[in-house]
């Protein structure tokens, strides 16, 4: 016979686990993946926490490849300053995948992550996978494209806000 965790409990622990990024057409939710990449997880939630995201731009935008962010220069070459070792699994990045950016090193992502806007194979087992969009992709379509080539984005779109679920009231 299983026993049913209290409504409230369960729903923690989800909360936990999920992500508000609040974009300019409104509300992108992401479900954490600790069970594949528990320290990026561990770090992603401590950044959010301190507001690290709020305001930076999506630096970088590549049409049917992917959207990224997470660096406060807005240059591409900025982070948090706390590089994470690599924690590669056999998770498919397919749309709506977050993975972070890094170097050539594997273990160099810090801050920077990118959404793919479509399966991008080429990928798999070489970043790290923490998280999957699971409402609002159509928000993330919407995000302003970079040039042709190196995806730099003149003018562009940023994140207002991304927040862990259990802080929102």
């Amino acid at each position: 016979m299983a026993i049913a965790l209290p409504a409230m409990q369960a729903g923690a622990a989800d909360l936990e686990n999920t992500l508000y990024l609040e974009l300019k057409d409104g509300r992108v939710t992401i479900e954490l993946r600790p069970d594949l990449a528990p320290n990026h997880v561990t770090r992603i939630k401590e950044l959010v926490r301190q507001n690290f995201y709020d305001g930076i731009v999506f630096h970088r935008v590549i049409e049917d490849f992917m959207a990224q962010t997470g660096d406060p220069t807005g240059t591409g070459t900025g982070g948090s300053g706390q590089n994470l070792a690599a924690e590669f699994s056999d998770e498919k990045h397919l749309r709506g995948t977050l993975s972070m950016a890094r170097s050539a090193s594997p273990d160099s992502a810090d801050s920077q992550f990118f959404i793919v806007f479509k399966a991008s194979s080429w990928l798999d087992g070489q970043y790290t996978v923490w998280g999957q969009v699971t409402d609002g992709m159509e928000r993330v379509d919407n995000i302003k494209m970079g040039a042709a080539g190196s995806g730099a984005v003149d003018d562009p779109d940023k994140i207002i806000t991304l927040r862990v679920a259990a802080d929102v009231e």
